[in-house]
C-alpha cells in the first residue's frame, strides 16, 4: 500500500449533472492521488461514465461543480482541455484508427510536420522510447490493423504517456482480454504507477479490485455512496455499498438440480476436428449445468456444434435420452427443436443496436403476429415488449428506446427475453454477466433459477469461478477441446474453485470419456 501524499492530485467535489428528465449525477466527490489506483465502482446506471465525461471534457458539469488537479482549479470546457491539463481517458470502444501506424494513431490530433508535410519518420522516432518503456512487441510502424485487442489497448495506453498524462481513466479495460493479456495489463499498470500516475480504474470485477486498488470510491443512483481504503475493503462491503445489500442470497439455487428431472439432451463424442475433440455429457430438465475450463480450452466452440453455429465433423445432439438424433446443420434446426443460445458477444452476434428494445425482443416471434395479409399487430408486439420489461425488470422509460442506448445488464436482459419468447427446452447461456454490473448479475442469476424451477435446462459457460459454483448443481471443465472432469451432482467432488482448477490446468487426472450422467 502506497502512502498518500499529503495534497491528491485531483479533486471533484460538488460534480452535479442533469439531462432532460434524468438526474445523472447528484452531489459527486472523488479524490484522488499521484502514484495511487483508485477504483471507481457502482451498478451500470451508477453515474461512472458520466463523471469521466465530466472529466474528459465530452460534458459540461452543471453549476457549483469544482475541480482542481494539481491543487489549483481547472477549466474543462471540452477534450483539448483534459489532455493539456494531463486527462486521458481509455474508453471500452478503442478509439484508433486500424488503417494508420502505430505511431501516427499516437500522435493523432497533435502530428508532428516537416514544412507543409506530415513527419512520419520524426512521430515514429519520437514514440519508439514509450513502446519500448511499456514492453510493447511491436514497432511504431507496424499497421494497427494487425495488431490484437491486447496491443491496440497498449497503443491507447501509449498515447497517453507520450504526452505526459498525470491522470489515466481506464474503463473496464480487461473485458476484452484474455487471462494472459490482463497479467500483462496488470503490470503494466503497476509500473505506471510506481512512475507517479494516478489511476481511474472502472470495473465491476471484485478480483481485480482485490489486486490493484488503493482506494475505491462507489457511486449509486447518481450519488456519492462512500471511499474505502485498501485497508477498509471487502467483498461485503463494496456490494453492500453498490446495492443497498449484503451478499447473503445473491447467488440463487432454490431448484431442485437434476436429481428431479429427466434428461434433457445428450451429446456424444460431438468434435469439430480443430478446437473441440470427441465431448459427451447429459443435460437434465431442471438442472444448471456449468461449462468451465481455461481461456481456449473450447468451451463456446463446445456450445456452438451443440447449436449448429459451426460444423461438427463427429458426433449427435439427441433431446431427452433416447430420443431421435437431431440433424443440426444450422441455428435454426436448434432453434425448431427448442434448444436457444446465448452467445457472450451480445453487441457483435446478439442485439440490432439501431433498433429498439420492443423490435430486439419481438424479432424471432414476429411471424406469429401477423394479420390476414401479413400485416404486423403492432400491438402485440408492444404487449409482449413491456410484458418482458415487467418480468425481467429491464430498466428503460419506454419499448421505443434504442436499445443500444441501454447498459450492458440490462441489454442482456432484452436478448434473454428475445430467447425465452420462443419457449426453449434447453437455454446455452454463454458468459450471461460479463459486462454487466453486480445488481444486474443478481437479477440474471435470480432468472436461471426460476427457469431452472420451472423444468427448464440451462448451461452456463463462465470465466468466473465463484458464478459457477454459485448457480450450478454440477460441472464439467473443459481442457483443450476435451471434457476432463466433473464436479458436484453424482461424482463425490463438492464444486469448489480448487477442485474446477484443478481439472482446468491438469493437476487432477482427467476422467475417463464419455461423461454421461
Amino acid at each position: 500500500m502506497h502512502e498518500t501524499p499529503a495534497a491528491p492530485l485531483l479533486e471533484l467535489r460538488g460534480i452535479s449533472k442533469t439531462f432532460p428528465g434524468v438526474k445523472a449525477l447528484q452531489n459527486v466527490r472523488l479524490t484522488a492521488h499521484a502514484g495511487h489506483v483508485h477504483a471507481l465502482m457502482g451498478e451500470n446506471g451508477a453515474g461512472k461514465s458520466t463523471l469521466m465525461k465530466i472529466l474528459s471534457g465530452a460534458y459540461l458539469p452543471d453549476a457549483g461543480a469544482e475541480i482542481r488537479i494539481g491543487g489549483q482549479p481547472a477549466r474543462i470546457e471540452g477534450p483539448i482541455d483534459a489532455k493539456n491539463l494531463g486527462v486521458s481517458v481509455i474508453y471500452q470502444e478503442l478509439s484508433l484508427a486500424p488503417n494508420l501506424s502505430v505511431a501516427e494513431n499516437i500522435f493523432m490530433g497533435r502530428p508532428m510536420t516537416k514544412g507543409p508535410t506530415v513527419d512520419r519518420a520524426g512521430m515514429a522516432a519520437a514514440c519508439a522510447g514509450t513502446l519500448e518503456r511499456l514492453g510493447a512487441d511491436f514497432g511504431p510502424n507496424t499497421n494497427v490493423a494487425q495488431l490484437s485487442i491486447a496491443q491496440r489497448q497498449l497503443v491507447e495506453i501509449a498515447r497517453a504517456v507520450q504526452f505526459d498524462c498525470r491522470i489515466l481513466v481506464m474503463d473496464e479495460p480487461t473485458t476484452p482480454l484474455s487471462t494472459h493479456e490482463t497479467e500483462r495489463l496488470f503490470a503494466l499498470i503497476r509500473r505506471l504507477r510506481a512512475e507517479g500516475l494516478a489511476i481511474l480504474y472502472i470495473s465491476h470485477r471484485m478480483d481485480e479490485i482485490d489486486e490493484l486498488a488503493d482506494e475505491v470510491t462507489v457511486l449509486r443512483d447518481g450519488t456519492y455512496v462512500g471511499t474505502l481504503s485498501r485497508a477498509e475493503l471487502s467483498r461485503d462491503k463494496l456490494v453492500k455499498m453498490m446495492v443497498g445489500r449484503d451478499l447473503s442470497g445473491f447467488y440463487r439455487k432454490e431448484h431442485h438440480g437434476q436429481h428431479t428431472g429427466d434428461v434433457a439432451l445428450t451429446v456424444t463424442d460431438l468434435a469439430d476436428g480443430r478446437r473441440v475433440r470427441g465431448c459427451s455429457f447429459q443435460l437434465h430438465a431442471g438442472e444448471v449445468l456449468g461449462l468451465a475450463g481455461l481461456v481456449g480450452a473450447g468451451r463456446t466452440e463446445l456450445a456452438r456444434l451443440v447449436f449448429g453455429a459451426d460444423p461438427r465433423t463427429a458426433g449427435q445432439v439427441r433431446l431427452n435420452g433416447a430420443g431421435p438424433k437431431l440433424d443440426i446443420r444450422q441455428p435454426g434446426d436448434a432453434i425448431r427443436n427448442g434448444i436457444l443460445y446465448l452467445t457472450e458477444d451480445r453487441k457483435g452476434n446478439g442485439l440490432f443496436l439501431d433498433l429498439s428494445v420492443r423490435d430486439n425482443i419481438n424479432v424471432m416471434v414476429s411471424p406469429r403476429d401477423a394479420k390476414a395479409g401479413g400485416v404486423m399487430d403492432g400491438r402485440r408486439a408492444v404487449k409482449r415488449a413491456i410484458d418482458a420489461i415487467r418480468q425481467l425488470s429491464i430498466r428503460v422509460a419506454s419499448p421505443r428506446v434504442n436499445v443500444g442506448s441501454l447498459s450492458g445488464g440490462n441489454q442482456q436482459k432484452v436478448l434473454l427475453a428475445r430467447l425465452l419468447e420462443l419457449g426453449p427446452r434447453v437455454l446455452i447461456l454463454d458468459e450471461p454477466t460479463r459486462g454487466v454490473d453486480i445488481g444486474a448479475k443478481s437479477e440474471i442469476y435470480r432468472l436461471i433459477d426460476e427457469l431452472a424451477r420451472r423444468g427448464m435446462a440451462v448451461l452456463v459457460i463462465s470465466s468466473e469461478l465463484p458464478e459457477i459454483v454459485g448457480v450450478c448443481d454440477r460441472v464439467l471443465v473443459m481442457r483443450e477441446g476435451r471434457l476432463v472432469g466433473e464436479v458436484g451432482g453424482a461424482s463425490g467432488r463438492a464444486i469448489t474453485q480448487e477442485n474446477i482448477v484443478a481439472f482446468a490446468t491438469g493437476a487432477a487426472i482427467p476422467e475417463p470419456a464419455p461423461m454421461l450422467h
